[in-house]
């Protein structure tokens, strides 16, 4: 009996115990939350002087790096999807393997993107510091490989250390979204999307934003406003980016409506090019992927995307080419006032990434 009674007094010390830490860490992730204040003002680094001119042919490229996380043989946590033959697979990972495939990864893709010679450059999911990532500073290995180019950074996720998955716990982590210019930026502003609030997704979705960096125009008085976005993913139902994409909306109207030029690009999060069966998989359509047409973009606004080739694969399986899910989720919508040239998807075939980059050549009308 006396046994009986030393067990019983032992599981309840243990199970207080549990509860004491388990709760002491939920007060601990709340206490580290926060959201960034909306219209957030952002500074240029090493900012350029000459300026934008009308009638002048200029390039800008798009490149979510996956923060150098996504070797082929990198699948994803959070994401899961479905074989044509029925079959359910999820991801595995949510850290990189090791600091050398940060590296790899990288110093790759920012030696795609400087093949590009591009004038203007996006990058989305670049870390600053993170456990994932393994502290390799992204941010600081795209600043000095572009030395020559005027950066302003958006900081778009911040975490307390997450300890899940149990498999291979998040960390901490800062990262966000960089925009670089070979001319000259007058200002920036960083705009907070609406995002999932509930619990407890929104301690582990990303601080979502975009960037509006303003260049102005020579021998005038508007601007060309360059919008670097990274919208929502995982959103059931696809509410979220909805309400991402009407604010998106009324702020490129605001800026339209001032006779500015506009140039937005990042990842959409959505097929942006009608690319749905364009590539292919042995894998159904995941239940995120919802189609952006013309006409859900505000007037004087159009899409300028390609379907050479996908810009995104799925992660819930290692790539193998021709298995995996692809579809067109990242490049530019332009105002009316700008004239596309071309746009390209740069087929890396996910080397680096479980993205490709775009490239866009344009000029202001």
């Amino acid at each position: 009996m006396r046994g009986l009674k030393i067990a019983i007094k032992t599981l309840a010390i243990v199970a207080v115990l549990v509860i004491v830490v388990v709760g002491g860490y939920v007060g601990y992730v709340a206490m580290q939350y926060y959201r960034i204040e909306d219209n957030f003002v952002l500074s240029c680094q090493n900012n350029a002087s000459d300026k934008v001119e009308i009638g002048q042919e200029y390039t800008i490229s798009t490149f979510n790096i996956g923060f150098g996380a996504y070797a082929h043989d990198f699948s994803f946590f959070m994401d899961s999807g479905e074989f044509l033959d029925g079959k359910t697979v999820t991801g595995k990972w949510s850290t990189a393997k090791d600091e050398q495939t940060v590296l790899t990864n990288t110093n790759g893709a920012i030696s795609e993107i400087a093949k590009l010679n591009a004038d203007f450059m996006f990058f989305q999911e670049v870390d600053e510091n993170g456990d994932r990532s393994h502290h390799v500073n992204q941010l600081e290995k795209i600043k000095q490989s572009f030395n020559g180019f005027g950066s302003v950074y958006a900081e778009n996720f911040h975490t307390a250390k997450l300890l899940y998955p149990f498999n291979d716990p998040h960390g901490k982590t800062n990262a966000g979204i960089v925009t670089l210019s070979n001319k000259h930026v007058s200002s920036a502003v960083r705009r907070s999307f609406p995002v999932d609030e509930s619990f407890p997704n929104k301690f582990f979705d990303l601080d979502r934003c975009f960037s509006i960096t303003y260049l102005p125009v020579e021998n005038s008085d508007k601007y060309l406003c360059l919008v670097n976005v990274h919208a929502s993913a995982y959103d059931e139902g696809g509410v979220i980016r909805k309400q991402q994409m009407q604010m998106l909306n009324q702020v490129l109207t605001l800026e339209r409506n001032a006779g500015n030029y506009i140039v937005v690009g990042g990842d959409f999060n959505h097929d942006v090019a009608n690319s749905h069966g364009e590539f292919a998989t042995q894998m159904k359509k995941p239940n995120w992927v919802f189609e952006m047409k013309n006409s859900d973009l505000a007037n004087g606004f159009r899409f300028a995307t390609a379907k050479n080739a996908p810009t995104c694969r799925s992660t819930d399986i290692e790539y193998t080419k021709g298995v995996n899910y692809t579809v067109v989720v990242d490049g530019f919508i332009i105002s009316d006032n700008v004239e596309s040239i071309s746009v390209q998807n740069v087929d890396l075939d996910f080397k680096y990434s479980d993205h490709n980059p775009v490239v866009l050549k344009f000029k202001l009308k």
